[in-house]
């Protein structure tokens, strides 16, 4: 039985996401319903690890930070890519130019940190 927290989260991802393939769909909850995500709103950890899955399974994010970008010149390279791919999926937004994960609380890992990079591990 789903707890209430879960079915905020897939009501979430539905709301936000209505299209997202199954696979990926299942990733980001379990990512939202992770330990580090449960200080945020079901509705902000389902969209961080939307962005954060999008990030690491459908661009070359990875790619660019193991040729030696730095976090934040490799995000700025992939946004058009998450964009499209929140496009594909029917998404109610975009991800802004202007956002940054840096305003999380300060218990939050990064969300490229091994742990929370939309794996759905728990750290």
């Amino acid at each position: 039985m789903a707890t209430e927290r879960q079915k905020r989260i897939a009501r979430a991802l539905t709301a936000l996401i209505p299209r997202a393939p199954f696979i990926d769909a299942e990733a980001i909850r379990e990512a939202a319903r992770s330990r580090h995500m449960r200080p945020l709103s079901p509705e902000r950890a389902t969209w961080l690890a939307a962005i954060s899955h999008i990030r690491h399974a459908h661009t070359d994010y990875d790619v660019l930070m193991d040729d030696g970008y730095d976090r934040d010149a490799a995000r700025y390279f992939v946004l058009d890519d998450i964009n499209d791919v929140l496009d594909r999926w029917g998404a109610t937004r975009r991800l802004d130019p202007d956002f940054s994960e840096d305003n999380l609380p300060d218990d939050m890992p990064d969300t490229d940190d091994a742990g929370s990079a939309g794996l759905g591990r728990d750290d």
